[in-house]
C-alpha cells in the first residue's frame, strides 16, 4: 500500500496554473529522479524485512518480541520524527535535507546487514526509520521547488507515487528472494540504489532555505510517548501487562502525551496545531489512515510469520505468495483516481475501508487446511482496499486546511499512518504471543475489521467532502477543479 500521497494538487500560485509559462527548473529531472528512489528505498525498507524475520531470528536469536522491534524500530522512528523532519527541511534546504536523510538512511542499512546481534540490529533500524523520517518531506519538497508548474507538478508527484507503489510492491518478493540467499542482503541492497540517488541529487538545483521554528520539547516528547506505547505493547505480551516495568512504561506514554499535548496547545509554533481536529475531514483521514495502517502492516507481519512457521514455506515462496497483494497496488492507484473524480474522495475513501475490512474478516473464516494459494488470493482485497482508500484520503485531507498548512497537514497524515502500522506490528505480535497463534492472529484481524468499520462509519456520516473534490457534473466538467 503506497505512502499518503496527493491526488490533487492545491491550486497554484498565479503564474503557474494551467497554460502558464511556468517551466521546470534546470536540473528538476534530476531532483525527480532523486526523490523517487528516495521514496522508493523508504517503502521498500517498510515492507522488506517481514518476510525475512524467521531468518533472522534463526541466525541472531530472540523470540517475537525481539522480531517486532526489528520492524517497529523503524517505523517508530519515522513516525515520531515526520512531524518535525519537515522543518528541518525547511531550516536548511531540502536538497541538504534530503542529502542527510539519504547519508543516515545508508550507514544504517550497512549497520543492519553486518549486525552481530538482535540488539545491533534494532538499534541501527532505529536509525534508519529517522534517517527516512528526514528525506520523506524532502522528497516533496524537492518536487515542489523543481517543478513551479502546476500540471507538471502533478504529473512529477505521480511518478513520485509509483515509487512508493513499487517499493511497496516489490518488499516482501525481493525480502523473500534475499532472505531465502542470506537475510543481510535485504539491507546491503539499499546501497547501490542510495549511491544512484545521490548522485542524482548532486545535479539537482539548489534548494532555499528558511527560518522556522523547531519544537525542541514537543519533538522529545512524542518520542519518548510512542517509544513507550510501543515498548509497553511489545514486551507486555511475555512479561505480562500487570508487571512493573510494563505499567512504568504505560505511565511514561500517558506523561510524555500529555507534554506534548500541552505543548501543541500552548506552543508558538506546535508541530501537530490542535485547531486542526475542528475539522471533521481532517478527523475522518486521520483515523482512516491510522486503521488502514492497521490492517496492512498488522496483515504482512502475521501473514509472513505464518507462511512460515504455521504452514512451513519457505522466505522465497513467501514473498510469491505475497506478490498478487502488493503488485497489484500500482495500477490500484490509478483506479483510485479515477473513482475520486467520479464518485468524490469520501466515497472513494470509505469504499477502501469497507473492502480493506471485508477482506480481513473473510481471512478469519479460513480454515486451518486451506491451500496457501487461496491464502494469497484473498489477501488481494486487503491490498485493493488500502490502496484505493489512501489517494483519495490524501485528497481529502489536504484540501481541508488552508494552503500553507498542507505540508503540516501531510506529515500529521503520514505520522497517524506510521504509528498505526506501529501498533499493529506491537498488538498482533503480544495477541500470537499470548495465546495460539491461529487464535490470536484471528483476534487481531476481527479487530482491526471492527476498527475500519468504525473509522469508515466515521466519515461516511461526519465528514463532508470539500466541493472541490466532489465529482464535476458530465456537462460542467471543464469549470470544475480537479
Amino acid at each position: 500500500m503506497p505512502a499518503t500521497v496527493p491526488v490533487a494538487d492545491r491550486p497554484a500560485p498565479s503564474g503557474t496554473g494551467p497554460g502558464s509559462a511556468a517551466v521546470p527548473v534546470a536540473g528538476s529531472g534530476f531532483a525527480l529522479g532523486a526523490a523517487l528512489l528516495g521514496f522508493f528505498v523508504i517503502t521498500l525498507d517498510a515492507l522488506i524485512v517481514s518476510v525475512a524475520l524467521p531468518a533472522i531470528g534463526s541466525d541472531l536469536g530472540g523470540g517475537i518480541s525481539g522480531l517486532q522491534w526489528v520492524v517497529d524500530g523503524y517505523t517508530l522512528m519515522l513516525a515520531a520524527l515526520l512531524l518535525s523532519a519537515g522543518s528541518v527541511s525547511d531550516r536548511i534546504g531540502a536538497k541538504r535535507a534530503f542529502g542527510l536523510g539519504l547519508g543516515l538512511f545508508l550507514v544504517a542499512s550497512a549497520a543492519c546487514a553486518l549486525a552481530p546481534g538482535l540488539g545491533v540490529l534494532v538499534g541501527a533500524r532505529l536509525v534508519q526509520g529517522a534517517g527516512a523520517a528526514v528525506m520523506m518531506p524532502a522528497t516533496l519538497a524537492l518536487i515542489r521547488e523543481a517543478f513551479p508548474d502546476a500540471d507538471r507538478r502533478t504529473r512529477a508527484l505521480g511518478l513520485w507515487a509509483v515509487g512508493g507503489s513499487v517499493g511497496s510492491a516489490a518488499g516482501p518478493l525481493v525480502g523473500g528472494a534475499l532472505a531465502g540467499w542470506d537475510w543481510r542482503w535485504i539491507f546491503f541492497i539499499n546501497l547501490p540504489v542510495g549511491a544512484l540517488a545521490l548522485g542524482l541529487l548532486g545535479r539537482a538545483p539548489s534548494s532555499p532555505r528558511r527560518a522556522v521554528p523547531f519544537d525542541v520539547v514537543g519533538q522529545v516528547a512524542a518520542v519518548a510517548a510512542l517509544g513507550a506505547l510501543t515498548y509497553a505493547l511489545i514486551e507486555g505480551g511475555q512479561a505480562g501487562f500487570a508487571s512493573v516495568r510494563i505499567v512504568a512504561a504505560l505511565v511514561l506514554a500517558v506523561a510524555s502525551a500529555g507534554v506534548f499535548l500541552v505543548r501543541q496547545a500552548r506552543g508558538r509554533a506546535p508541530m501537530m496545531p490542535l485547531d486542526l481536529f475542528r475539522s471533521r475531514p481532517v478527523v475522518a483521514a486521520l483515523v482512516a489512515g491510522f486503521a488502514l495502517n492497521v490492517g496492512f502492516y498488522g496483515v504482512t507481519f502475521l501473514f509472513s510469520l505464518y507462511f512460515q512457521t504455521f504452514r512451513g514455506m519457505s522466505a522465497a515462496l513467501t514473498g510469491l505468495l505475497f506478490l498478487p497483494m502488493t503488485l497489484q497496488s500500482v495500477g490500484v492507484s490509478f483506479v483510485s483516481a479515477a473513482a475520486t473524480r467520479r464518485f468524490g474522495a469520501r466515497a472513494t475513501m470509505v469504499a477502501g475501508q469497507v473492502v480493506m475490512g471485508a477482506g480481513l474478516l473473510v481471512l478469519c473464516l479460513l480454515p486451518a487446511t486451506v491451500p496457501v494459494g487461496v491464502v494469497a488470493v484473498l489477501l488481494m482485497p486487503v491490498s485493493f482496499g488500502g490502496t484505493l482508500a489512501v489517494p483519495a484520503m490524501t485528497g481529502l485531507m489536504l484540501v481541508s486546511v488552508p494552503a500553507e498548512r498542507a505540508g503540516l497537514a501531510s506529515g500529521v497524515l503520514n505520522t497517524f499512518r506510521q504509528v498505526g502500522g506501529a501498533v499493529a506490528v506491537a498488538v498482533y505480535g503480544a495477541l500470537v504471543t499470548g495465546a495460539s497463534f491461529t487464535r490470536g492472529m484471528r483476534t487481531g484481524l476481527i479487530a482491526a475489521a471492527v476498527l475500519l468499520a468504525a473509522t469508515a462509519a466515521l466519515a461516511a456520516l461526519r465528514a463532508r467532502t470539500p466541493r472541490y473534490l466532489k465529482p464535476c457534473p458530465a456537462r460542467r466538467r471543464s469549470g470544475c477543479r480537479r
